[in-house]
């Protein structure tokens, strides 16, 4: 069913991300170019800098899904490895086979939410819809960032041409946790001391915002993620609009492993769900940002503190609160990357005439 290589949700190695981060730093003080902006400036840093620098995490396994697997195989191997994502290894293709032949796309529990909402019961054939997009090892630093904040791309491998395998696999958390050792950099500081609302931040507006009343259905808070194209959204208390709870699409997962669940996944409730999960968790003794108090940051807050909170509870959003605790808006992974990079005019070019289909904000 599966081959494993690493898996990203390992830590990385954190004396290579200090070491990267003092690069990145020497690099900040020979951009000395004063007509140069900030952004400008690190860009340029980030432009010299091949993802082949990106740390591994120190086992190097990858975990891979062969193409024949059934929905629930890959569920249970997502969960295993606590990954969002994995690339599909087509069965057919021989081992010297070059690496777009031998991959053929990425299951990942937004495709899982998907299936569940039109019960599928097989997902052999069904990968295309989620690109597998490569990195090259000589790729920069900047292409990477771009792709997992304006792209939208929420994990990208690493992709050896010459020996068709998968070197690596970056994502958002991993580059976030990447930035959280980053802190205390002079050149870091420049971005990290800027507040959320300086940074414009929250993007979206309370009334924007994808979310759902806690004695509503869970399914339909797994229906408006998979059609708003979200990973997350808050459970909001029935009266007044307080965040009493977090919904992520990696927690389908627990509408199809745990039994006590799924026998009533069609009417449960929110609210209902994430006691149940929690009762779920202690029984298995399984550490989780579910069994915690729903972690929530206000616009005062610097984004190097954001950074931090993220990287600690090893979350993939952060809701935004008054002094009330009324919610004010969510900041994700994606939003805090978006902030740190700028895409320079022309900058891609030709390069997602590699990946079948195009991803969907693609001006090629």
């Amino acid at each position: 069913m599966e081959n494993i290589l690493f898996s990203p949700r390992h830590r990385l190695d954190e004396d290579a991300e200090r070491e990267l981060g003092r690069r990145l730093e020497a690099l900040w003080d020979e951009q000395k170019e004063p007509s140069l902006s900030d952004t400008q400036r690190l860009n340029s840093c980030l432009e010299k800098i091949p993802v082949s620098s990106f740390p591994a995490p120190p086992d190097k396994q990858v975990v891979e899904i062969n193409s024949d697997a059934s929905l629930a195989e890959a569920v249970q191997l997502l969960a295993k490895h606590k990954i969002l994502s994995s690339p599909v290894r087509d069965i057919n293709a021989p081992e010297d086979a070059t690496w777009i032949d031998k991959y053929i796309g990425i299951v990942e529990f937004a495709g899982i939410a998907v299936w569940l909402l039109q019960q599928v019961k097989d997902i052999s054939g069904s990968f295309r819809w989620a690109p597998f997009l490569p990195l090259h090892p000589s790729d920069s630093f900047l292409t990477m960032l771009l792709l997992l904040s304006k792209y939208r791309m929420k994990s990208l491998p690493v992709v050896d041409i010459g020996e068709g395998k998968i070197g690596n696999i970056v994502t958002q958390s991993a580059v976030v946790h990447m930035l959280s050792k980053f802190v205390g950099l002079p050149w870091f500081e420049t971005w990290g001391n800027s507040t959320l609302s300086e940074l414009g931040l929250p993007v979206m507006k309370p009334d924007q915002m994808v979310k759902l009343i806690e004695d509503q259905p869970v399914l339909q808070a797994f229906k408006l993620m998979s059609e708003k194209r979200v990973g997350g959204l808050p459970i909001i208390e029935k009266e007044g609009n307080k965040v009493v709870g977090n919904i992520s699409l990696r927690d389908i997962q627990f509408l199809l492993m745990a039994p006590e669940i799924y026998e009533e996944f069609r009417s449960v409730t929110a609210k209902a769900f994430c006691t149940a999960v929690r009762s779920h968790l202690r029984l298995k003794q399984e550490a989780s940002p579910l069994l915690e108090d729903v972690i929530t940051c206000q616009k005062t807050d610097t984004i190097e503190k954001v950074i931090l909170k993220l990287d600690n509870a090893r979350i993939q959003r952060i809701y935004v609160v008054n002094s009330h605790g009324d919610l004010e808006g969510v900041v994700t992974l994606r939003d805090i990357i978006s902030t740190f990079v700028q895409e320079p005019p022309g900058y891609f070019g030709d390069f997602f005439y590699q990946v079948v289909p195009l991803p969907i904000n693609s001006s090629v």
